[in-house]
């Protein structure tokens, strides 16, 4: 049995009570794992040897429900011998900027040297979670770049097809951050611009889809089977689905077009070593595809009624 290491950010960072890499860790261990954690001030490569990390064990409790944590704490330190033996399962959060960048690369390094990654930062370099999305037939309209003549020309078609509103938004974000509705009233134009030079390059341009009031789809995948989806539904006058913003949820069963786009994207993705796969559909229109640290775990479980870590294990 591999041991098992987990790459996550700082406990500060984190809600203990409802995160998915800590579901999934004490799961491991419930399921008699040798399962640790690792921090990115511990983590390093050298060459020509096998790297000594520092890594932190921990215990914990789940609520009554099984699913969100009642306490959680690190206890012991020791060292990891980064070799063969062992899984890195990389669940540190985006941006997907320089820094992660940096880990993705660090991380092929421990795969030479027959460390086992999930998800492969081969496959997670090569996949932009929400331009890979926007490549699928069943996609929203999209415009990605900064260039003001080519928005305005997307902006001009979306109004010929009778689109009031556009939903701007960064191109390596996530969980709704920078996200912004803008009428096609206003001086979209500006606001598009302001965009671009608040995060330094290209933004991405949709109408919006009012089908996200009836609620946003959050597909759970692993190693092509579906774990399990919920109907996340925004506060009313919200348009973010967001829980933590106040979304409701509930279990949801894929329709056959729907889960016939996360299962031929789930079967592309695994021939590089990408298994753990997050999808947010609207209506038929996969908007993204979750890759670098796919979440909702405990959400989703806690609609099924059960811990879904355990279908995860169950296929490692």
């Amino acid at each position: 049995m591999k041991r098992q290491i987990l790459l996550i950010d700082p406990l500060s960072k984190l809600v203990p009570k409802k995160d998915s890499s800590l579901m999934f860790a004490l799961s491991l261990k419930r399921r008699g794992y040798d399962v640790s954690l690792i921090f990115e001030d511990d983590f390093f490569i050298v060459n020509n040897e096998i790297p000594q990390m520092r890594v932190y064990d921990f215990e914990g409790n789940f609520k009554e429900d099984g699913c969100y944590i009642e306490d959680f704490k690190l206890t012991t330190e020791r060292f990891w011998d980064a070799d063969s033996k062992s899984v890195l399962h990389m669940r540190l959060d985006p941006p997907f900027d320089g820094r992660y960048l940096r880990f993705l690369w660090m991380q092929r390094y421990l795969k030479h040297i027959g460390v086992e990654v999930l998800n492969d930062p081969d496959g997670v370099l090569l996949f932009n979670e929400k331009l890979y999305a926007y490549e699928h037939e069943s996609s929203l309209e999209t415009y990605v770049g900064s260039s003001k003549e080519g928005f305005i020309n997307f902006v001009t078609k979306m109004k010929d097809k009778g689109h009031t509103e556009l939903i701007l938004k960064p191109l390596d974000l996530y969980q709704g951050i920078g996200v912004e509705k803008v009428s096609l009233n206003d001086d979209f134009k500006s606001i598009f611009l302001r965009k671009v030079s608040q995060y330094n390059g290209p933004v991405v341009a949709q109408p919006f889809a009012k089908e996200v009031t009836k609620g946003e789809v959050r597909s759970l995948y692993f190693k092509g089977k579906e774990l399990g989806s919920i109907l996340k539904v925004p506060k009313e006058g919200e348009f973010l689905a967001n829980i933590a913003q106040g979304a409701t949820y509930d279990t949801y069963k894929l329709s056959e077009y729907q889960r016939k786009s996360c299962e031929e994207i789930c079967s592309k993705l695994s021939e590089y070593g990408v298994d753990w796969v997050a999808f947010d559909i609207l209506g038929d229109s996969i908007s993204e595809v979750n890759i670098t640290c796919p979440g909702l775990l405990v959400e989703v479980s806690k609609a099924y009624g059960r811990n879904l870590s355990f279908d995860i294990i169950d296929l490692l």
